[in-house]
């Protein structure tokens, strides 16, 4: 089965090439000569997903994923959420996102947040959602080198070290999108028309 992941985030695609079994073959937006940028105008996680996943069965044809991730934090009234990836404004930069969001969480108690993805399928027109949360903390400081986005600042429930210091198949596990990917995988096992 060829399946679109329409991202143009490699670490997103190479993360998620790693869970997917090899009954699926995983194409990227360039390799189906996309290089659009479809502008994430929702207001929701699910809202993103199905718009990104929309374009792509719409412009191009194929069966797609799509999928948006927030992380959510208590003391901020789920803040950054769907802004995650712009919280500092634009360009996009995860250093100046984590940033601003140790600086902001500096005087509170509370340091609760969770990621959470939603992952829009469109597969023989009809259209699925799926989601994946990763609860934790937000660490006072970076640590580790691997990951990316807010990894080196977030701490799974359970676990001493960040996302940013685990391995990519510990992470895959437990992450919020290694759950929502194990959603889809699942579904697809025993999906037919």
């Amino acid at each position: 089965m060829k399946l679109v992941f329409a991202t143009n985030n490699l670490n997103k695609l190479k993360e998620v090439q790693e869970m997917l079994s090899s009954s699926i073959e995983i194409l990227s937006l360039k390799d189906i000569n996309c290089f659009d940028e479809v502008e994430e105008t929702e207001t929701t996680l699910e809202g993103n997903a199905k718009l990104k996943a929309d374009y792509i069965t719409q412009n191009f044809g194929y069966n797609c994923f799509a999928d948006d991730t927030g992380l959510e934090v208590d003391a901020l009234d789920g803040k950054p959420g769907v802004y995650s990836a712009r919280f500092a404004g634009e360009p996009r930069n995860s250093e100046h996102n984590m940033q601003k969001l140790l600086s902001e969480l500096e005087d509170k108690p509370n340091r609760k947040a969770q990621f959470r993805t939603a992952i829009c399928l469109n597969i023989n027109k009809k259209q699925f959602l799926f989601e994946g949360i990763c609860k934790g903390e937000i660490i006072t400081k970076k640590q580790g080198e691997k990951g990316f986005g807010y990894d080196p600042i977030f701490k799974p429930l359970g676990f001493n070290q960040s996302f940013a210091e685990m391995s990519s198949s510990a992470k895959n596990t437990i992450s919020h999108r290694g759950i929502a990917i194990q959603k889809l995988v699942n579904f697809l096992k025993n999906y037919s028309e």
